[in-house]
């Protein structure tokens, strides 16, 4: 690998984590002495940005509270390495891990994501709910998504900038930044990691934030592949009014205004997403020259 002062960057987006960053910045500064260590500090109210000053890491300061993702975005946006690794600062994450992560990302990967095992989801509720997350990301997309939520990754600097504009500004910028890459043709791989029960109290609220998940794995499935979610409704609804129509027609002997509804609705919203799709196409060759 290249001389790390050149080419490494590890980004810690941290909210009230003093407790944690002590023995975590100590491992870093151990493993990668080189490394540009930067904690990007989310409007923290305890001894985070303190912390951070006293172990001598760049400290990237966030006046009130923007979300981890906003964070993120700040890191990247500063770092000066090629290669940044991005991680939690709560301890979940194993700093020894980062050379595994490195290395494949060496073998000709555009991004490498450390997935996490069963056994390491906060909840079995938490496991269900990524599972659900990792199936339908996958059939959006196209390929296998091993962990669409992991926050603990490798990537090159230049590809991740490309899609900043892209992030949400809150916990799910994972979601976007993995199916982004893969729609965009990127190469994504994965290194099995065992992640820690983190230190201190989770910022993530279950419900609300697996909403909020949903709702990004759909925005980016329509901005990258829009006839992956148009065209299943669109044969669901012209299903509806072949099947209505053969019951009116065998009941009533006469074709309804209902079925006429249903299948000119189907072929409205195939049309929909065939636009959207010429219009993805588009803008995504724009992207690329």
């Amino acid at each position: 690998m290249p001389d790390q002062a050149a080419t490494l960057s590890i980004i810690l987006p941290a909210k009230n984590e003093a407790a944690a960053l002590p023995a975590l910045l100590e491992k870093l500064r151990a493993l990668y002495p080189d490394a540009e260590l930067m904690v990007v500090d989310d409007g923290s109210t305890d001894g985070t940005a303190a912390v951070s000053k006293k172990h001598g890491v760049r400290l990237v300061t966030h006046p009130y509270s923007m979300g981890n993702g906003a964070a993120i975005k700040s890191g990247a946006r500063e770092a000066h390495g090629e290669i940044l690794v991005l991680m939690d600062a709560d301890g979940q994450h194993d700093p020894g891990d980062i050379r595994a992560l490195l290395d494949k990302l060496e073998s000709g990967y555009d991004m490498i994501v450390g997935a996490r095992h069963n056994s390491s989801q906060a909840s079995l509720g938490r496991s269900l709910a990524n599972g659900f997350y990792n199936r339908l990301s996958s059939w959006i997309v196209g390929h296998r998504i091993a962990d669409l939520t992991s926050g603990f990754r490798a990537v090159r600097a230049r590809r991740f900038r490309e899609f900043l504009h892209l992030l949400p500004n809150t916990f799910s910028y994972p979601t976007t930044i993995t199916m982004a890459f893969f729609r965009a043709g990127y190469r994504v791989g994965y290194v099995p990691i065992t992640a820690h029960k983190r230190i201190g109290t989770s910022h993530i609220r279950p419900l609300h934030d697996g909403m909020r998940f949903v709702l990004i794995i759909f925005k980016i499935g329509t901005l990258y592949s829009p006839l992956k979610i148009f065209l299943p409704i669109s044969l669901v609804f012209f299903m509806t009014s072949l099947c209505y129509y053969l019951y009116t027609f065998l009941t009533e002997h006469r074709f309804t205004n209902m079925s006429a509804l249903l299948f000119i609705t189907s072929v409205l919203i195939f049309l929909i997403g065939l636009v959207s799709e010429q219009i993805t196409n588009l803008l995504f060759m724009r992207q690329q020259h």
